[in-house]
């Protein structure tokens, strides 16, 4: 062979070894394009959804709008989903220990996808080991968390779907900071129960922050992140403790937590607290459904009214135009045009609530209505013929009663709805059926038929009770009525009653403003007016006390005689009082007659907590204020409240006024503060009651607060029969008495008892009692109340 061909058969023997290496790295690098042609077609969403990067940067959630009391106290949410953010360094620790030693051990090493956690499946799926444990890191798991897996077809798509995760978890890992996924994981995790992220499931499950959660607490929330509707401590605890238990093994593997701790823990039981989520609970709820229906309002238009409901019509257009957090949400809008959103926008209310002032006026409606006033009322009803209703009905009223009832109720009209007959709603109503009821010693399982039912709560007595600062219009205490679950109806804002004799201080104001004194004396004699039709009308008195005498001003109002509040309008007119009245701040309409001092308006606590207010702030009108400000999800402030503010009288008219109402506490109709509570500071105040003693009213003035209280039945048929027991000194004024017993206690309140401020160069004597009234030996007639 020659050289040549030697060579020849080398070169072709090289290039035949060859041929093998070119083709594998020529498939090499083919399965290398196209596995990164793969990956950039799964970035772009060619084989399904992908999120953006302004996704990626910006994942949205439905954050819980949370409402805050003035001393910081949560009261409550507003939210579709129960979630609340939390930072990372409100985080207990060992949420993050367990977390990272139970799903994803190498979570700080790895780039979003633990290539040694996938051999690790791969190789127990070809040996079948069902322990080999999974895949999916923690990103991957947020990746699943904040772009949910949709429906699929077949098993191909649940291969591309794997895909995109990795691509989402490795997008993850180069926009955001090891801290912030795992914050962002704990934060977007549903645990169940209306307890969405650890804010809130540390706050349901165990009544407590994330930061604060033990180690055995924060061991049972990570392991129900395997499967919270099967590891879910309600339903299935010795499932769930188990789970804890694998986490705290785990723990102990991976060097975050001792054996003998270990050891210690795993006996320890779940120590649930469940705080139930429900609106209808906690602190302060018809003061939450306020905001919640004020800030979604809509701009009022007459169409959506009914007939009867005109007066409606006009309150809301002026609080939708006056007051700026009335239909806040639809009147603003955030930086992408959109209105806000209090369910998903992750908001933070601030209020004028106090949570302290709260609780006191909660437990003073509890401890009044519910030990004492409902029991009375219960022991009279009992020798009535158709209770709670007052014999004064005939049983035709009642049917009537019962059945207009039954047609202004949710009932009644989803079985219109549904096509049903009357008489086939009758019967319904007619049927036993199992129900919980309100009782004031909790709720009771029983058989009540709907109608039934109804007349079961008519029997008992409401209360709307509102306190506020004077000089900020700021409102401390909200109560709406005995239990928000089971009346619902608001008696603060929404309620509207006959308002009694609290309406004079109005009329005596305009007394004070044209120069007149508490100390001027006038005759106590019948005053008779003459009516637009020609006919004469006359006030009468409950009692003949000093008829005939000269008696002053101030005498008159303590006692409440309207007499001289017949003889006062004399002095101006019932247009003048409305005029008053409304500069005061009441919207409600008023008919100008002469009998107006009798209180027949039919006026809201929230309207007379605001006018009442007028003679504490020095004769300037504040419009009560619930919010103080509101900040986006970011912590940026929105909105602000500012005090709306207007002059009414002279300072020197307002502390005229302040003495007055002084007078009704220390010897007039609304004694009872002083004797019986022990109430000596200076307090002024007036008692109010209706026609058969259906509304009882105390309001309550002293330099720093200014409360009232309505108490009285559903209905107006239903009522005390009895002075001594109907009296809005003996309905209302208890209320308030131990409302402020418990705020004059708390001495971290700051609630001094100090005196009315005088003007400045006032020179007037205010000293003008009678000897006789200072004895009160009697206090029944003292505080007995003069009502139409």
């Amino acid at each position: 062979m020659s050289k040549n061909d030697s060579n020849n058969q080398s070169q072709q023997s090289i290039k035949m070894n060859k041929k093998p290496l070119i083709i594998f790295w020529s498939v090499f690098l083919i399965g290398i394009l196209l596995v990164v042609f793969f990956f950039a077609g799964v970035s772009k969403g060619t084989f399904g959804f992908m999120p953006s990067f302004e996704e990626l940067e910006n994942p949205q959630s439905s954050l819980a709008t949370e409402v805050y009391s003035s001393d910081s106290i949560l009261l409550g949410k507003f939210y579709y989903q129960n979630r609340s953010f939390v930072k990372y360094e409100e985080l207990s620790p060992y949420l993050v220990d367990a977390l990272i030693a139970t799903e994803d051990v190498r979570y700080k090493e790895h780039s979003g996808v633990d290539i040694r956690g996938l051999m690790r499946v791969l190789k127990g799926l070809a040996t079948g080991n069902k322990n080999a444990g999974g895949g999916s890191t923690i990103s991957q798991q947020l990746a699943k968390m904040l772009f949910p897996r949709e429906h699929f077809k077949n098993k191909l798509d649940i291969v591309f779907r794997k895909f995109r995760e990795w691509v989402i978890a490795v997008n993850l890992e180069r926009s955001y900071t090891k801290e912030e996924i795992l914050t962002m994981y704990f934060n977007k995790y549903d645990f169940l129960n209306l307890a969405v992220g650890i804010k809130s499931a540390a706050n349901v499950y165990f009544n407590t922050t994330p930061d604060s959660l033990k180690i055995e607490q924060a061991a049972m929330l990570v392991g129900m992140a395997k499967n919270s509707s099967y590891y879910n401590p309600l339903r299935r605890p010795e499932l769930t403790l188990e789970r804890r238990n694998v986490v705290l093994s785990q723990m102990v593997k991976y060097d975050y937590l001792s054996s003998q701790q270990y050891d210690s823990l795993k006996n320890t039981p779940l120590g649930i607290d469940y705080q139930k989520v429900d609106h209808k609970r906690g602190m302060a709820p018809y003061f939450r459904e306020y905001l919640r229906t004020s800030l979604t309002a809509n701009k009022p238009q007459r169409e959506h009214y009914p007939t009867y409901a005109y007066q409606r019509f006009v309150e809301d257009s002026l609080e939708w135009e006056n007051n700026p957090f009335y239909g806040w949400c639809n009147k603003n809008q955030k930086a992408d045009s959109t209105p806000y959103n209090i369910y998903k926008d992750g908001l933070k209310i601030y209020t004028t609530l106090d949570s302290r002032m709260q609780k006191y006026a909660e437990e003073a409606v509890s401890e009044h209505l519910g030990l004492d006033l409902q029991k009375a009322f219960d022991r009279e009803k009992e020798k009535h013929r158709n209770p709670p209703f007052s014999d004064d009905l005939s049983n035709e009223d009642v049917e009537h009663n019962m059945e207009l009832s039954m047609k202004r109720s949710e009932r009644y009209r989803v079985l219109r709805k549904k096509g049903l007959s009357l008489d086939s709603i009758r019967e319904v109503f007619k049927t036993p059926i199992k129900m919980k009821i309100f009782t004031w010693t909790g709720e009771r399982d029983t058989l009540f038929s709907p109608n039934d039912s109804m007349l079961y709560y008519k029997g008992f007595l409401r209360v709307g009770f509102m306190s506020m600062v004077p000089q900020t219009g700021e409102v401390r205490a909200y109560v709406g009525g005995p239990n928000y679950k089971h009346f619902m109806y608001d008696m603060v804002t929404k309620g509207k009653r006959q308002v009694g004799s609290t309406i004079k201080p109005f009329l005596y104001t305009l007394a004070m403003k044209e120069g007149l004194s508490p100390c001027d004396k006038v005759p106590n004699i019948p005053q008779t007016f003459i009516l637009p039709d020609g006919t004469p009308w006359a006030s009468r008195n409950s009692t003949s006390k000093k008829t005939g005498e000269m008696v002053t001003l101030r005498w008159g109002l303590a006692h409440s005689v309207n007499n001289i509040s017949g003889w006062v309008l004399k002095q101006t007119t019932p247009e003048s009082v409305v005029a008053m009245a409304h500069k005061m701040g009441v919207i409600s309409r008023m008919d100008p007659v002469p009998s107006i001092f009798l209180g027949t308006s039919e006026i809201s606590v929230y309207e007379m907590v605001g006018a009442y207010g007028t003679f504490a702030d020095k004769g300037v009108y504040i419009k009560p204020r619930f919010i103080e400000k509101i900040e986006d999800s970011k912590g940026n402030i929105i909105a602000q409240s500012i005090p709306q503010k207007r002059e009414v009288m002279s300072e020197k008219t307002a502390y005229l006024m302040t003495n007055l109402l002084q007078g009704v506490v220390q010897r007039g109709t609304g004694i009872r503060a002083r004797l019986k509570y022990g109430l000596n500071n200076p307090i002024g105040g007036k008692t109010g009651t209706t026609q058969n003693h259906s509304d009882g009213w105390f309001m309550g003035v002293t330099p720093e607060l200014v409360s009232g209280v309505w108490v009285g039945a559903e209905d107006r048929a239903i009522h005390f029969e009895e002075i001594r027991l109907g009296q809005g000194a003996n309905m209302a004024l208890p209320i308030w008495a131990l409302y402020m017993q418990k705020v004059y206690a708390d001495k971290q309140l700051n609630i001094y008892q100090g005196n009315f401020e005088k003007p400045r160069g006032m020179i007037l004597n205010l000293n003008c009692d009678d000897s006789s009234d200072t004895k009160n030996k009697d206090l029944k007639q003292s505080e007995e109340e003069d009502f139409f």
